[in-house]
């Protein structure tokens, strides 16, 4: 599977709660958001059945 890169805006306080968590969790940000959008994915599934791609 090919990585992807993507950029996003967010403001700054939202960036710095989410740095908080991150280092709480011991993860990059990076890292962190990738665990967030897997986390959606998997419950939008579990709604909505298996996205085919």
């Amino acid at each position: 599977m090919a990585v992807k890169s993507l950029s996003i805006r967010i403001d700054e306080e939202m960036l710095n709660k989410l740095h908080v968590v991150a280092d709480y969790e011991g993860r990059s940000a990076n890292s962190q958001i990738l665990i967030l959008i897997r986390d959606a994915i998997e419950e939008y599934e579990e709604k909505h059945g298996k996205i085919e791609i």
